[in-house]
């Protein structure tokens, strides 16, 4: 098959991913505890609408609605019968939007987390994982993306398991994971630890990076912790929440302007990401004022923590070196089963 991404990265020195989902979604009657995926059957409408925005505003990367599509997230919703009508329904949705342009916009078909515990901290096995992200994996690649995208993730057991079942397929795999929790996974996973995880791989992804975290200075050093035991050519990926989150009023608000995005699309290339997105929060005002910003921008490879603290103001509340932990063992420690990526 045709490595449409590589050719597409071939042309660019970098490319613009989408935005939130399940943020935008909630705008527009969403409500709190639903399946977003169940839209692509009960409400298509809302989801090309949604694809549409962000294709429009720039987006060269736009991720299908099924960040919850596997057998084990879908169960929650009693719709776990329903995995291949789901994910088959995402894809298509979005290829259908993306095919309206007449140019390249690649569909990646969006995997999150199953939301158990692998063993030995849990019950799921690996075969177990295995099964169920390739049965997600299988609809998706019928419906019509061009690659799988690993996202949200935080135990590298779990990773392996994606990754294995999406490599199996022949089609390109890019892979993040959320690091949130003092620069770590909340598995306890460290940037520099993911690269060389990913880089040993049997089978390594095409790029891997990061996704949602905290905010967008703390998004930054983690690309330079990312990179600090990448090699040359390693793609790197950057979608960054909104600003901060915080409770207002008893909602969920991000506190990034159109300036804020566009400023973080810019140092996340300086810090060689060459996949550049947003997560939760990021609307489509917000990527356009990205894509404007990266127009014909020249990166500056010298990014560092005070730059970033300049415009961000202090990252954590721990200062631990980017990076730090290189070689370590990840952590065990306890998830979130029902996080999502947006």
């Amino acid at each position: 098959m045709i490595n449409k991404l590589q050719l597409l990265l071939d042309k660019k020195p970098f490319l613009l991913a989408d935005g939130a989902v399940g943020t935008n979604l909630f705008a527009t009657g969403l409500q709190s505890g639903d399946a977003p995926e169940l839209w692509n059957i009960d409400a298509p409408e809302k989801i090309s609408a949604l694809h549409r925005g962000f294709v429009e505003a720039g987006s060269d990367i736009i991720l299908t609605n099924s960040f919850g599509g596997t057998s084990y997230r879908l169960k929650l919703h009693n719709a776990q019968s329903r995995v291949r009508e789901l994910n088959l329904a995402a894809a298509k949705i979005a290829r259908a939007e993306a095919d309206r342009v007449d140019r390249e916009v690649i569909v990646a078909g969006s995997m999150g987390p199953t939301g158990e515990l692998m063993e030995p901290m849990g019950a799921l096995t690996h075969d177990g994982a295995v099964a169920a992200f390739r049965e997600q994996a299988d609809a998706l690649v019928a419906g019509g993306v061009d690659v799988l995208w690993i996202e949200t993730i935080s135990a590298t057991e779990e990773m392996a398991a994606a990754v294995e079942a999406a490599t199996a397929t022949g089609y390109p795999v890019i892979c993040t994971m959320s690091f949130d929790t003092n620069r770590r996974t909340m598995m306890g996973i460290k940037p520099g630890d993911f690269t060389e995880f990913c880089q040993s791989l049997p089978t390594p992804p095409m790029g891997w990076g990061a996704n949602c975290g905290v905010g967008a200075g703390e998004m930054l050093e983690t690309l330079i912790g990312l990179k600090s035991t990448a090699q040359a050519g390693d793609i790197i990926v950057s979608k960054a929440n909104c600003g901060i989150p915080e409770f207002k009023n008893g909602k969920l608000t991000y506190s990034g302007t159109l300036d804020v995005m566009a400023d973080y699309a810019r140092l996340a290339a300086d810090a060689g990401a060459r996949i550049i997105g947003g997560c939760c929060g990021t609307s489509h005002a917000h990527l356009k004022a990205m894509a404007a910003a990266l127009d014909g921008y020249t990166p500056n490879s010298s990014l560092n923590i005070e730059q970033i603290e300049a415009r961000f103001g202090p990252v954590w509340k721990i200062s631990i070196p980017p990076g730090e932990g290189h070689g370590a063992k990840p952590a065990g420690g306890r998830r979130n089963a029902r996080r999502r990526r947006d």
